[in-house]
């Protein structure tokens, strides 16, 4: 990547008052020891069967059997609990602080981990949902209700009668649901901020991708609509993704090799700079 040029286009786009935009996917949080969906701890048993992460959030798996996706949950719930935001998370905050009202952080991530770093909530657009919450499975209304309170729980613990009771919508009694966006169901703009953040998108002057492998939709959504309008995309991921063999031929396209941390170091002495400079 060249750092030089990449700097005079940071200036560029901080210059022009719109948004910078950091799409963050599950990359990052790996270093904080959250596992991905689909990584290799991304697999579910369920009798002699094993499933992997994308099969079981989904609604077709809570509708066949919602106690065992509530296991798959709480489990990574306790996971997401203990973590703690690593360097990377911090400075985004840090970014967000120096940027103001021109940052806007688009994650995918359902971690809670952007709220632990300080990331303020009105710049902050969780397009995957928060597991702080959970919703009506039925849909009776869309309030959210906070997660069900548990003990910590492993790939091998059970949910007693008790705690079933909490798993309970508080209008219905069907079964409340993790407020996620499950991989068979559509973005909204009710749970999911679509509409916003494809505005937000529309109006960015540059995107980091960040820590995502670009399977599912919005990485492709994201730089479809950037690139549309000729602004600077910058891919840091420690492997090559989906969308690799677009910004290769992107002639506003950069790409980076490194962790995440690495990369947002050096950007945010950049964002530092011209702050300072200007």
């Amino acid at each position: 990547m060249n750092w030089k040029k990449f700097e005079k286009e940071l200036e560029k786009a901080i210059l022009s008052g719109k948004y910078i935009t950091f799409l963050v996917g599950a990359g990052l949080s790996v270093e904080s020891g959250i596992p991905t969906f689909r990584g290799k701890e991304g697999y579910w048993k369920i009798g002699s069967e094993n499933y992997k992460g994308p099969e079981i959030g989904t609604f077709r798996m809570f509708n066949l059997n919602a106690i065992e996706v509530w296991k798959w949950f709480l489990f990574r719930k306790t996971i997401c609990r203990k973590a703690e935001p690593n360097r990377g998370h911090l400075i985004l905050k840090e970014i967000e602080d120096l940027l103001g009202n021109q940052f806007a952080l688009v994650s995918q991530n359902v971690d809670s981990l952007h709220k632990k770093a300080g990331n303020s909530t009105k710049r902050t657009y969780l397009v995957h949902g928060d597991l702080d919450y959970a919703r009506c499975g039925d849909e009776c209304s869309d309030t959210l209700y906070s997660f069900p309170k548990m003990e910590d729980k492993t790939r091998e613990s059970t949910i007693s009668l008790d705690e079933e009771k909490l798993l309970e919508c508080p209008k219905c009694g069907e079964y409340l649901r993790p407020h996620v966006l499950w991989f068979d169901e559509t973005y909204n703009e009710k749970y999911y901020k679509f509409h916003t953040v494809t505005e937000i998108a529309d109006n960015s002057s540059m995107l980091f991708v960040i820590g995502t492998s670009g399977s599912t939709f919005i990485p492709g959504h994201f730089i479809n609509r950037v690139s549309y309008f000729n602004q600077p995309i910058i891919d840091i991921n420690i492997s090559e993704s989906e969308y690799s063999y677009f910004l290769n031929d992107y002639p506003n396209g950069y790409e980076t090799r490194e962790t995440s941390t690495e990369a947002l170091e050096k950007v945010l002495s950049i964002i530092k700079k011209i702050k300072y400079e200007n």
